[in-house]
């Protein structure tokens, strides 16, 4: 049916407002680390058909895992321990931040060997960094010492003399060049327990709709296929990305690192009920 322009008048103007706004609330909120080992994840996100679907948020860990859990976003790239501070999660997608080994940029770091620390500082930006570090300290390295939750980026002039401090993420790499000892907690995860190790997972508070998950899975694979691609747009002189990226970093959350974040959430679980 024909309709003279001047019939629809504001009328129409009014229902393509209404159906915008519609499509705007429908999309999926998606909150992304806002570290360098994210970028090959993040790659495919911001393309068509996944980046028409999503609203993309980037912080740190330990905020992205709050705004998960008051639901301002519907899926997360979050600590995986803070999976059980959720009402509900859900495991969605195949892909995550992980290791097999040594991660290069998760490390507790300071200017005396591990006997002589008396002090740690603990990262405000991670979670499940955090734990990790207070199971290795407790149970396998034998060291107790007085532990201090940072509040802001200050804390990283404290490492000094008998006083270590937790750091993640990109700072790491800064603070690699800085610090006379460093010890990389998945290293050390690896020789205690033999197992990889997961950092953060997608975990989302409500149930996602399996098309949208495989678009989701198919655009997380799109990036781990152009490494070079990203490596060429992150110029970073602290650190060899390619290495990075394909040594140190490990994505694919395939059987053995679900077994072993399910080991890694019964320990630190142990820990706290001691």
């Amino acid at each position: 049916m024909f309709f003279p322009w001047n019939l629809l008048g504001t009328g129409f103007s009014f229902f393509y407002l209404c159906c915008a706004k519609i499509t705007q609330l429908d999309k999926i909120k998606v909150g992304i680390v806002s570290y360098l080992n994210t970028r090959p994840l993040i790659y495919g996100l911001k393309l068509d058909p996944i980046a028409s679907q999503i609203e993309l948020y980037e912080d740190n860990p330990a905020r992205l895992a709050e705004m998960l859990k008051n639901e301002e976003i519907d899926l997360g790239l979050i600590p995986v321990a803070a999976i059980h501070d959720l009402k509900e999660s859900y495991l969605s997608g195949d892909y995550c931040i992980g290791t097999e080994g040594e991660a290069a940029s998760v490390c507790l770091f300071s200017e005396v060997p591990l006997a002589q620390i008396e002090k740690v500082y603990l990262d405000y930006q991670s979670r499940t960094s955090v734990e990790l570090l207070k199971w290795i300290m407790h149970e396998y390295w034998g060291i107790h010492p007085e532990i201090v939750n940072a509040a802001d980026e200050d804390y990283r002039k404290e490492i000094k003399g008998t006083t270590a401090g937790l750091v993640i993420g990109d700072r790491a790499f800064e603070q690699r060049k800085l610090s006379t000892f460093f010890y990389d907690l998945g290293a050390e995860w690896k020789k205690i327990t033999g197992q990889p190790f997961v950092f953060a997972a997608w975990i989302s508070n409500k149930k996602l709709p399996d098309e949208f998950i495989k678009n989701f899975n198919e655009a997380n694979a799109l990036g781990l296929a152009h490494i070079n691609d990203i490596v060429a747009s992150h110029p970073f002189d602290l650190y060899d990305l390619k290495k990075y990226y394909t040594l140190h970093m490990n994505y694919l959350l395939d059987n053995g690192k679900k077994k072993a974040m399910e080991y890694f959430l019964q320990v630190i679980g142990d820990e706290e009920r001691h």
